[in-house]
């Protein structure tokens, strides 16, 4: 009986608010930890740009629709009354003759049928443009969440790792602090090594607590890029030899400009602005409708009687309207929309080159910080050596604290130092497909 209550409830629960309902269902959060693909395919869902291009493109084709509205029949009806206080007299030789009866109505019922609009036709031939519009419009979105949701992701992990790294440093910092002062009570060396051990160890989690509390701040950053409900945990997953793997990406490829989707939305709008501006220089052209009406008049001195009777009138037939002097307007439109296109080729032409500087800067950075990552790759190896024989070597007495202290800093700055390039570098490869307008948006 309870399960039947509670089904009960739930059907009720549908059928009165199907939108929560769906919207619910298709706002699911995955329960596992995500990978790089499942989080930008998650914002492609549920970002809020993503959300907002989409219904954009919803509100443009009701826009559209509205706009071509005008080659159906516009169908209208009207209701008047009048109570005539003074009637219309005329003269008709010696006599006065009053014109008109008191109470006078009007029920009428017309309807149009437009033929021909140059405002309408230019609305048919914009359509398919303004919808390509759309639709490059959310391209460019999808592109930017892809591009900001990976290079967030990449921080977010990176970060995590480099807490690794000090937390690492920590336990083994510990111990050396540990170790100096045991040595320090026996009388082996002064309170200097501890000293210096516990100044280090001090550092570390001060950079430890920063780090930490940045993860927060990231993933926070990342919900909000992903769309990402604010009250659930998100857990990241990633094989970073994989990310190391991905950094690869060839740089000997051309730029191709039409793969740049804010070069194709220029060339749209200059397409509208075609049309635009051939729409004045016809514009002179005539609109044709046919119509049909149909008019029933009410007449009578007495308002209880007004409707007693009725005079029906009707009439069908065309209409043209043609503009034939407008006070130079149609001239000056033309001449406007002509400049128009001329600053939209003039942008054209910057945006290319503002293209060609963001590919060339956007090349340069990989380079460099692909080299500078291999550096540090090399560094990272060879920072590891160091300490381990400068620990060898102060275990057994000939190297002096001090010495193993700046190897350990030198070794942890350069893990650090290494995982920093590697993120410039993972973000400097989305920034050079994105130049070369390879980013992939269908995941």
């Amino acid at each position: 009986m309870k399960l039947v209550t509670e089904f009960k409830l739930l059907l009720t629960g549908c059928l009165l608010f199907p939108a929560v309902v769906f919207a619910q269902s298709n706002a699911a959060v995955p329960a596992d930890s995500l990978t790089l693909d499942q989080c930008v395919n998650f914002a492609l869902e549920n970002r809020a740009a993503v959300e907002q291009a989409l219904l954009d493109e919803a509100i443009g084709e009701r826009e559209i629709k509205a706009n071509l509205s005008g080659w159906f029949p516009q169908i209208s009806a009207r209701y008047g009354g009048t109570h005539n206080l003074k009637l219309q007299q005329q003269p008709f030789g010696d006599q006065i003759v009053t014109l008109g009866q008191k109470y006078t109505s009007n029920i009428a019922l017309e309807a149009t049928q437009t033929i021909f609009s140059s405002d309408l036709l230019l609305a048919s031939k914009a359509a398919r443009f303004t919808r390509q519009q759309l639709d490059q419009q959310i391209t460019d979105t999808r592109i930017n969440t892809v591009v900001e949701v990976s290079k967030a992701f990449y921080d977010v992990l990176l970060t995590q790792e480099q807490l690794r790294i000090l937390d690492l440093n920590l336990i083994r910092q510990e111990k050396q602090y540990n170790d100096a002062r045991s040595r320090y009570e026996v009388g082996l060396v002064d309170k200097t090594d501890y000293q210096r051990a516990a100044i280090t160890l001090a550092n570390i989690r001060s950079d430890r607590k920063r780090a930490e509390e940045g993860i927060k701040a990231r993933l926070a950053y990342l919900k909000q890029l992903m769309g990402y409900p604010v009250e659930q945990d998100l857990k990241l997953t990633h094989q970073y030899n994989l990310m190391e793997e991905a950094v690869l990406i060839d740089t000997t490829q051309a730029i191709a400009f039409e793969n740049r989707v804010e070069l194709r939305q220029l060339e749209t709008q200059r397409e509208l602005l075609l049309l635009n501006t051939a729409y004045n220089k016809w514009s002179f052209l005539p609109t044709l409708s046919a119509f049909g009406n149909y008019n029933l008049l009410y007449f009578n001195n007495e308002f209880s009687d007004l409707y007693n009777k009725s005079y029906p009138t009707s009439a069908v037939g065309l209409q043209v309207a043609v503009p034939i002097f407008q006070g130079t307007r149609r001239y000056q439109n033309v001449k406007i929309a002509q400049l128009q296109e001329e600053r939209l080729d003039v942008e054209i032409d910057n945006t290319r080159r503002a293209i060609n500087t963001e590919f060339q800067t956007a090349l340069a950075n990989y380079k460099s910080d692909y080299t500078e990552w291999r550096t540090l790759q090399n560094n990272l190896v060879m920072a590891e050596e160091v300490y381990d024989i400068i620990k060898l070597q102060y275990d057994e007495g000939v190297k002096a604290y001090v010495d193993l202290i700046v190897a350990e800093t030198e070794l942890r700055t350069t893990q650090l130092n290494y995982y920093n390039a590697l993120y410039n570098l993972l973000a400097s490869k989305l920034d050079y497909q994105r130049a070369l307008g390879n980013i992939d948006i269908n995941r």
